[in-house]
């Protein structure tokens, strides 16, 4: 059974590196074409677009091995189907069940390297190319408001003007209140950077101070702002929640819910972090049914045909389960997880009905 194993790993690990980097070429064109609208605006040239497509193809590696796993998976046992030889192991005693454990052993080096890449290569390799992208145009953090980035931490309301791609701040204004939800003071800082244990370093600092029928100003050289909105936090505005690590969602939406704000689409994307990786398991279970079929004759190309709609069909599935969970309203871990275990029935399906025949 150790030879069968090696054998069937060979084939499906080829098969599925293949599909994987002649995906990543693909993807690695178009997201290229795409980047080609700001080549020549604001000293954005060329190699600098190429630079930021290199940086963020580990995330498309994260994106796309499910896929490739099906695909490549699918095409080898497709061939070993054509060739007869997985009606020999069959035949020598080979069950359903033992073909699964055998795929999801091999199948585990799919997860583990998805999982390596979703949280310690693809999120920091993103926020680079982010960071690349805004240094080399010599331009802020974009913002959907004009009046910059709003953000409440406790009982405080922070506005922040410009986020530099180094995540340092620039024209910072805090609104403090206080139990009652009474304003008692506004800070405006000229620039912000962040020291560690002592939080905020803000400089050139104008504070206002409430006193009932009074105001009192005063003007500081600096101030130190301890906050839970560090830098890291901060970051979530560089790199979208499907690419943010694990760990740097779950204290995103820590923050969030302490300061009673919504955080489903953060947290939808947190479990999807965790159960992506397991999809690999799912797509290999899904190619097995499809090497019980004995077509000799086009059934390989036609079969890698249908996996890549499949693929496909997994891939938008998971982008309209998170946007309709957000809508909805739905259990994070619904949306989550619904589009991996509808293959997983459908894999169950096929395979109850193959094994029936």
């Amino acid at each position: 059974m150790k030879v069968l194993s090696r054998y069937l790993a060979r084939q499906i690990y080829a098969s599925t590196f293949g599909v994987l980097l002649a995906f990543l070429g693909l993807f690695a064109f178009f997201d290229l074409l795409n980047e080609l609208d700001n080549v020549g605006r604001d000293g954005y040239q060329l190699h600098h677009a190429m630079i930021y497509v290199l940086l963020i193809l580990p995330g498309r590696v994260y994106e796309l091995m499910p896929i490739a796993v099906l695909i490549g998976s699918l095409y080898a046992l497709t061939n070993l189907a054509r060739n007869s030889e997985i009606t020999v192991m069959r035949a020598s005693g080979l069950s359903t069940a033992r073909a699964l454990a055998l795929l999801g052993a091999i199948g585990s080096v799919f997860v583990l390297l998805t999982f390596v890449f979703g949280e310690f290569i693809a999120p920091p390799a993103e926020r680079a190319a982010q960071q690349w992208r805004l240094t080399v145009r010599n331009s802020a953090v974009s913002q959907d408001l004009s009046s910059g980035l709003w953000v409440r931490d406790g009982k405080r309301f922070i506005n922040v003007g410009v986020l530099k791609p180094d995540r340092s701040l620039e024209h910072v204004r805090i609104y403090e209140f206080d139990g009652d939800h009474a304003l008692v003071a506004i800070s405006d800082a000229r620039h912000g950077a962040f020291t560690g244990a002592d939080g905020w370093r803000l400089t050139e600092v104008s504070r206002t101070r409430f006193l009932g029928d009074a105001t009192d100003v005063e003007r500081l050289d600096e101030i130190y702002w301890k906050s839970e909105l560090t830098p890291e936090v901060l970051s979530v505005l560089m790199v979208v929640p499907e690419r943010m690590s694990v760990r740097t969602l779950y204290k995103y939406v820590a923050h969030l819910r302490d300061n009673g704000q919504k955080s489903e689409r953060y947290e939808i994307a947190l479990w999807k972090k965790l159960a992506y990786p397991l999809a690999a398991l799912v797509m290999l279970a899904l190619a097995l049914p499809f090497a019980y079929t004995h077509d000799r004759m086009g059934g390989v190309s036609l079969k890698v045909f249908l996996g890549v709609m499949l693929g496909v069909t997994f891939h938008l599935l998971n982008g309209l389960f998170s946007n309709l969970g957000v809508i909805n309203a739905w259990p994070p871990v619904v949306a989550a997880l619904t589009p991996s275990l509808l293959f997983l029935c459908a894999a169950g399906t096929m395979l109850w009905w193959f094994e029936r025949r």
